[in-house]
């Protein structure tokens, strides 16, 4: 039995970090574990230019103690009204890495997301020129559309048509969670691929509902059925070199989480190698663990592969059942359970 992995330090391909008082309580704890990360652009107000993306990752480096060894990621926040100069300018930007597509009112801060695909044609145009990624939130947001089949429609009616007028656009679709979505991935060029979440890999949808609803493992999209789930972690731990580790962590604080319209997202950050540590231990696939982690998301964005190590030993130690976040607290994933896995240093 394996009791202790070495890893290259990963990357976090998919991460919210908020802003102000709520930023400074949660980056130490990603900078923690990861080297870099896609830092999401939904603030409000949303980061929409090269200029305001470099003042949020001053203020993301501002919040870290010295010395400064995690890189945030930056990127822009697509809209009705997103310029193609404006890609020009990231284009030639060291910091700012790609453009985030949430379909108006798909999520969390999302209210000022494209409203129609075709309306952003020429900025996605621009984008495939200058070989500027589109990071997708992959689900219609029609009201009519059931929530559980969002994603799967959201491939036939925006992926396909959307790769078949520029197939040279690099396309990553982020937090995958269905087994279309799987089989579209593996079936697809090698200009898309897809991030996957510790709580997709964890979890069905039993987890949101069964004896009653459990807000803190409310995210969009959803959890969905067993089938999904399995095809999830097969997908994970296989050798294919498009899947990647992206948490979605996405911090709220607790009362916006615990009422009667609680809003989506999950805090995972704490513990979030750990909790692939044990996806991965349960497929008998630790020895993937490294490239889901560290490999394909470097290797997809064309950035060096990180060369610092952490150690990941088996031990047994328990998740705070509540951290601080701002003035008022949080609650991340798995609460007060023990994990059995544990980053115990470089």
């Amino acid at each position: 039995m394996t009791n202790e992995i070495t890893i290259t330090r990963p990357d976090d391909m998919h991460l919210h970090l908020r802003d102000g008082a709520a930023l400074a309580s949660v980056v130490g704890t990603s900078a923690s574990q990861f080297a870099r990360a896609i830092v999401m652009p939904n603030l409000k107000p949303s980061v929409t230019s090269v200029e305001l993306a470099l003042s949020y990752r001053k203020r993301i480096l501002d919040c870290l103690p010295e010395p400064k060894k995690f890189n945030p990621l930056m990127t822009l926040y697509l809209t009705d009204n997103t310029s193609p100069d404006e890609i020009a300018l990231l284009a030639k930007n060291e910091y700012v890495h790609a453009v985030k597509y949430y379909p108006a009112g798909a999520t969390t801060n999302s209210d000022q997301g494209v409203t129609s695909i075709e309306r952003v044609y020429p900025v996605i145009e621009k984008m495939a020129d200058l070989d500027v990624p589109l990071l997708s939130h992959g689900e219609i947001s029609d009201a009519e559309v059931d929530i559980f089949d969002r994603e799967e429609i959201f491939i036939d009616s925006v992926l396909i048509p959307l790769m078949g007028r520029y197939p040279e656009l690099k396309i990553v679709f982020e937090h995958i969670t269905t087994e279309q979505a799987v089989q579209f991935i593996e079936q697809g060029p090698e200009t898309i691929a897809a991030t996957i979440t510790p709580q997709h890999l964890m979890f069905n949808r039993n987890a949101l509902l069964v004896g009653g609803i459990k807000s803190h493992n409310y995210c969009l999209p959803v959890l969905k059925r067993e089938k999904h789930h399995l095809a999830l972690v097969t997908a994970a731990t296989s050798s294919h070199t498009r899947f990647f580790l992206g948490t979605d962590s996405a911090p709220h604080e607790r009362k916006t989480k615990e009422n009667a319209c609680g809003c989506a997202g999950i805090y995972s950050a704490p513990a979030a190698i750990e909790f692939y540590t044990e996806v991965f231990e349960r497929a008998d696939a630790l020895d993937k663990l490294e490239a889901f982690a560290s490999f394909n998301g470097a290797d997809f964005y064309r950035l060096p592969r990180n060369e610092e190590k952490i150690i990941i030993r088996k031990q047994s130690w328990q998740i705070p059942g509540t951290v601080s976040f701002a003035d008022g607290s949080c609650i991340p994933l798995k609460a007060g359970e023990t994990c059995s896995w544990k980053i115990v240093g470089p």
